[in-house]
């Protein structure tokens, strides 16, 4: 088997990717998505290159795409075209700002970095929306907290942190003190991540803390509210340096993050809940009002926590409610299940 080039590998190009290589074209990453065209990493560098019409899937910023060359003798990149998206790994999406269907955010991903502001508080929901996303594309959630310097390190209560997300590593930073970053790398160390947050929670300045240069643009933030203006307005993959520095992709700040995940994803995010449900009376306990229930048991004696149990029920119907649209097949199976539910829960007491 060839191996890829070198600039490709420092990319993170698998070796398999020559292999379902449409004859006469060269593989090539997408780094940067600018409208009618594609900024891409190839074999001689960074180049700009125009899509065919109608590619189906359109590429995405990490995508690894098969690229014709042009027809000029002297220089092949000259009037190159991408023509087919390559097989992917991993794709993260969110339901669009419409709820129309998904929007991709980055593809061929294998870490998402989940950054939180200290200087604001951070919203266990949010987390574990971004949580969920995370295992539904196939990559792991890493929880990164940003601006932890002065007084708000003396402040931050780790182990808090680590209990309301359990089962997920929390890396703890200041971009300004460098407090952090060389844990940070080992877990960005020959993979390609994502960050993803809001606008002004630090993903730029901690981008260029990472690089150990200037490439992401970074703005102030209210006082009243630690809220951002959006100083990224597009996602760029960047190549992290060292011999096996891995890539990472910035992306612009995220107001919202509408689920576009399956059930199966919301419950690796609640790994404590997923574990309790095997001693259930029913294997296909819904958790909600089912006699015999271990994970409403475990609620009702503190073993888990009412926050965590109403996230797992609050994203579990929004993923039974996304299946319910896209599949009428997922539809006959909800409705079979509600109606065994409330049979087994029986007549509720007259008060």
């Amino acid at each position: 088997m060839s191996l890829p080039h070198p600039v490709l590998r420092a990319y993170g190009c698998p070796h398999d990717i020559l292999d379902p290589l449409p004859s006469g074209t060269h593989p090539c990453r997408v780094l940067r998505h600018d409208g009618a065209s594609l900024l891409c990493i190839t074999s001689q560098g960074p180049r700009a290159l125009r899509a065919s019409p109608g590619l189906d899937p359109a590429p995405a910023v990490g995508d690894w795409v098969a690229v014709r060359p042009g027809p000029g003798p002297a220089d092949p990149w000259e009037g190159a075209m991408v023509v087919e998206v390559l097989p992917r790994k991993s794709l993260l999406r969110r339901q669009s700002a419409e709820g129309t269907g998904p929007q991709v955010l980055a593809a061929n991903v294998d870490t998402v970095l989940v950054v939180c502001g200290a200087d604001r508080p951070v919203s266990p929901g949010r987390v574990q929306r971004v949580a969920a996303q995370s295992w539904d594309a196939g990559a792991v959630p890493v929880l990164v907290l940003t601006k932890v310097h002065g007084p708000t390190a003396a402040d931050l209560d780790r182990a808090r942190i680590e209990l309301e997300h359990p089962g997920m590593r929390v890396v703890i930073t200041s971009a300004l003190e460098g407090l952090g970053l060389d844990e940070l790398r080992e877990v960005l160390r020959a993979r390609t991540s994502v960050l993803v947050g809001e606008s002004g929670a630090g993903k730029s300045t901690l981008t260029n803390a990472l690089l150990g240069r200037q490439v992401a643009a970074t703005g102030q933030v209210r006082d009243r509210d630690a809220k951002g203006r959006h100083t990224t307005s597009a996602r760029q993959l960047h190549l992290l340096p060292g011999p096996e520095g891995g890539v990472i992709i910035d992306t612009p700040g995220l107001r919202s993050l509408g689920l576009f995940a399956d059930a199966q994803a919301v419950d690796e995010t609640f790994a404590e809940i997923l574990e309790l449900s095997g001693s259930c009376r029913f294997t296909d306990c819904g958790h909600v009002v089912e006699p015999g229930c271990a994970v409403l048991a475990a609620r009702d004696d503190g073993t888990l926590s009412e926050g965590r149990y109403t996230s797992w029920l609050r994203l579990q119907r929004e993923a039974a409610a996304l299946a319910l649209r896209s599949s009428p097949q997922e539809l006959r199976r909800h409705n079979r299940q509600f109606s065994r539910m409330v049979r087994r829960a029986g007549p509720r007491p007259r008060p």
